[in-house]
């Protein structure tokens, strides 16, 4: 198209003399010409087919601007690609938190003004209504996933207590006994959880794990689990644990939490010390279509838009006000809001795995967390 727009002005003879050198830069760099659509990148699956219906379809109505939905997997090689050849053909991408952060630091994302962000639903300020991490410098929060404790009520149906209520739970061996799950990835998911469990606040955890004394506290209670404790790596893998009965309680991404728990399985999640992280919007830096690429972020970060994401998929919306306009599920029927990470009783004592802090101060726990784990 853009080609057959250049050589029809050509042989209509518009062209003059002054315009020369500006088309044979068009000619040379066609990209430079402004794209009447915009490119989408996400993940493809249930997730994207989610935010077509929530999001692609009434943007499209709202603004008559075309949109192309592309799947990727995730990392920052083919965007820094673009950017550093000038070609950028992606306008919008779906980032987790931590390539977001990396992608802003490394200059590869444009740059977002929060005041593009529309109101939250009761008219708060953006910068209030979304959660904590949401907003970046470059990126823009949508939904919020998470690390849970997951446990199997009937294998408890012996313990001092019906079920367990709290993070510290997880730790209780007397009141609570068999074996306990926990992810083997590092000690982002696991060093937080074991302060939380042992009572630290959420404001607490990274200033703590900055002190020996912290960071001593964190792996004492990861002792106290003993020869009870097992790990899993794969996602399905603490659900097939807990079905099997290998273990009474583990962490699981909240996902695949809701998709045991939706097939009858006698599962249960508990919310309390849940560590969250976030799918973000970037702009890629140097999209020819940048003004309509941050209309469709502000757009898409709204909270109506966020709640009828969060109806169809067992992720939490990242504004706060958005949770009261989550409905059922418009497919199943299911009561989705008691699943998502942010409804308000399930928030109330969520950790961000803060990428910026872990940048700046992981890798010396990662090499303690290595040593702990060659014992």
């Amino acid at each position: 198209m853009r080609r057959w727009i250049i050589r029809a002005l050509i042989g209509a003879g518009i062209v003059v003399l002054v315009a020369i050198g500006a088309v044979g830069t068009l000619i040379m760099f066609p990209h430079l010409l402004a794209r009447e659509n915009l490119t989408v990148v996400s993940w493809g699956d249930a997730y994207q087919q989610a935010q077509t219906v929530a999001f692609f379809h009434p943007f499209v109505d709202r603004t008559g601007i075309d949109l192309d939905g592309t799947i990727y997997g995730g990392g920052l090689d083919e965007i820094r690609n673009q950017v550093t050849s000038g070609e950028v053909l992606w306008d919008v991408v779906d980032l987790d938190l931590a390539d977001a952060f990396a992608a802003c630091d490394e200059g590869l994302l444009e740059r977002l003004d929060p005041a593009m962000l529309p109101l939250g639903a009761n008219g708060e300020d953006a910068a209030t209504d979304f959660v904590p991490g949401a907003v970046g410098s470059c990126w823009v929060g949508t939904v919020v996933y998470s690390q849970v404790i997951v446990y199997a009520p009937d294998a408890l149906s012996g313990a001092l207590n019906d079920a367990p209520q709290s993070a510290a739970d997880f730790f209780d061996l007397e009141a609570f006994p068999g074996s306990r799950a926990l992810r083997d990835s590092g000690p982002e998911h696991n060093l937080p959880f074991a302060l939380l469990a042992d009572g630290a606040a959420p404001s607490e955890i990274y200033r703590l794990l900055e002190t020996e004394e912290g960071i001593a506290r964190a792996f004492a209670k990861l002792d106290s689990l003993g020869d009870t404790l097992l790990w899993w790596r794969r996602p399905n893998e603490p659900i097939d644990m807990l079905s099997r009965g290998d273990v009474v309680m583990s962490t699981a991404l909240n996902g695949r939490a809701f998709e045991a728990q939706i097939q009858n399985a006698d599962l249960a999640a508990l919310w309390d010390g849940q560590l969250y992280g976030l799918d973000v919007f970037g702009v890629p830096k140097g999209t020819p279509a940048r003004e309509r690429a941050m209309e469709f972020v502000a757009f898409a970060s709204s909270p109506l838009p966020l709640a009828h994401m969060a109806s169809r998929v067992p992720y939490g919306p990242a504004r706060r006000s958005a949770s009261a306009l989550v409905e059922d599920n418009p497919i199943t029927g299911i009561p989705m809001l008691p699943f998502l990470p942010t409804a308000p009783e399930n928030f109330q004592n969520a950790l961000l795995i803060d990428p910026e802090w872990w940048a700046e101060n992981g890798a010396a726990l990662r090499a303690a967390w290595d040593a702990w784990r060659a014992r």
